[in-house]
């Protein structure tokens, strides 16, 4: 019986980087041999496929593919935020030696042409679209950072890291794509995850209990869970708990507030309480992280 895509996929991250391009940059029209994905994390970029222009903004994703000619540009009025990762999304025996294309396959050498990957993604397995907008950003951008900081360090074994890392990323951006929306019935209206998502981002700075999630929102705490989980990957409060956690990155990286400080921002019972949990995500404590990110 042969094996789907699906059941063989196992990609190779060329590129992880987080960048920012400054207004009025653009970048010439160019064909990708591999796959690239874009998430906008601030600002706005213009595309060019042809003689269709779209424009991406906050929380968007651009996924391009190989052999689809592409103009980027950023409008005047500010620099656009665009960390991305290039990827196969089948590792081959000359993944590591093919770079990033800026070329235009008409100027492309025929070896270079050789190098162009099949489009899966666009199948019937995958149906992804060049622009994605997410209903839900977090996940996404959680693991699409993780990505750019597993290659950036370089860590022993970081390429079976990535490599698992954008297989979730993938599975990720498909679930979200296909996302149920959870719903009750009542004099209210309904409920979606995407609202209980929000409170749980508005309440990182606290200790939440899934009581008081299932109370909030009027429904039972086990179907919550599985209907969460069955979307995002993980639990409600698993979620919450990395809010936390990469409202702490920040502050730990981009902020001159002490580790204690932190701490008592984000409702942790203890300097410990704060350490352990961090250390648990993130495999180093927060003044390890701090310092590794400054340095």
């Amino acid at each position: 019986m042969e094996l789907s895509s699906v059941q063989t996929l196992s990609p190779y991250v060329r590129v992880a980087m987080d960048h920012w391009l400054h207004p009025g940059s653009v970048l010439d029209e160019r064909m990708l041999w591999d796959y690239e994905l874009l998430y906008v994390k601030q600002g706005t970029l213009e595309v060019e496929f042809g003689h269709e222009t779209i424009v991406a903004g906050n929380g968007d994703v651009l996924l391009f593919k190989p052999r689809q000619p592409h103009v980027l540009r950023v409008p005047e009025h500010g620099p656009v935020h665009q960390p991305h990762i290039h990827f196969d999304l089948h590792e081959t025996f000359d993944s590591s030696e093919v770079p990033v294309s800026f070329k235009h396959e008409k100027d492309m050498t025929p070896e270079e042409k050789r190098w162009f990957r099949d489009d899966l993604l666009s199948g019937p397995e995958f149906k992804l679209g060049s622009l994605i907008r997410l209903q839900t950003v977090h996940p996404f951008e959680e693991l699409l950072f993780r990505i750019i900081r597993e290659q950036e360090m370089r860590l022993p074994y970081y390429q079976v890291r990535v490599k698992s890392l954008l297989l979730e990323l993938l599975v990720c951006l498909l679930r979200d794509a296909q996302a149920p929306q959870l719903k009750r019935t009542s004099g209210k209206g309904s409920v979606r995850l995407e609202d209980i998502q929000l409170y749980l981002s508005e309440n990182a700075g606290r200790e939440l209990a899934l009581e008081e999630l299932a109370e909030q929102f009027h429904l039972n705490k086990h179907h919550l869970i599985r209907r969460f989980k069955e979307t995002y990957g993980i639990t409600p409060i698993q979620f919450h708990q990395q809010m936390r956690v990469e409202r702490a990155r920040s502050l730990l990286k981009h902020s001159l507030l002490s580790v204690q400080d932190i701490s008592d921002m984000l409702g942790y019972p203890s300097i410990h309480a704060f350490s352990r949990a961090f250390k648990n995500k993130e495999g180093r404590s927060p003044s390890a992280y701090r310092e590794a990110a400054t340095s």
